[in-house]
């Protein structure tokens, strides 16, 4: 497991139904590509965050796979159309099998 990984999300608090809201996600990860070594030559091991999901309420929004080309500390940002109340699930996997999750809430008037 990667030491001091911290996902971050922002979404607006509340919406009207219909509207497109910009989500936006980081989360602290070194993003290792396993192709540069250490001071001593030896290699350091891959470890990238894979894939990164976002549900809405249980419907998928978006499922990006994710390769060694992507910079430390990925972030995220995309629009999302909410028509109701509801909860934004962000998934994070790593790896390792490290997952991490994050969620926020939206109130639809």
């Amino acid at each position: 497991m990667a030491e001091n990984v911290v996902p971050r999300v922002r979404v607006p608090r509340d919406a009207s139904a219909g509207d497109s809201v910009s989500v936006r996600t980081l989360i602290s990860h070194p993003m290792e590509s396993g192709l540069r070594r250490d001071g001593d030559g030896n290699p350091i091991p891959r470890q990238i965050i894979n894939r990164f999901t976002c549900a809405f309420n249980g419907e998928m929004v978006v499922d990006v796979e994710i390769h060694p080309g992507v910079s430390t500390n990925p972030y995220f940002q995309f629009d999302a159309v909410v028509n109701e109340t509801g909860s934004f699930e962000f998934t994070w996997y790593d790896d390792d099998g490290s997952v991490y999750t994050e969620t926020a809430d939206i109130t639809v008037a």
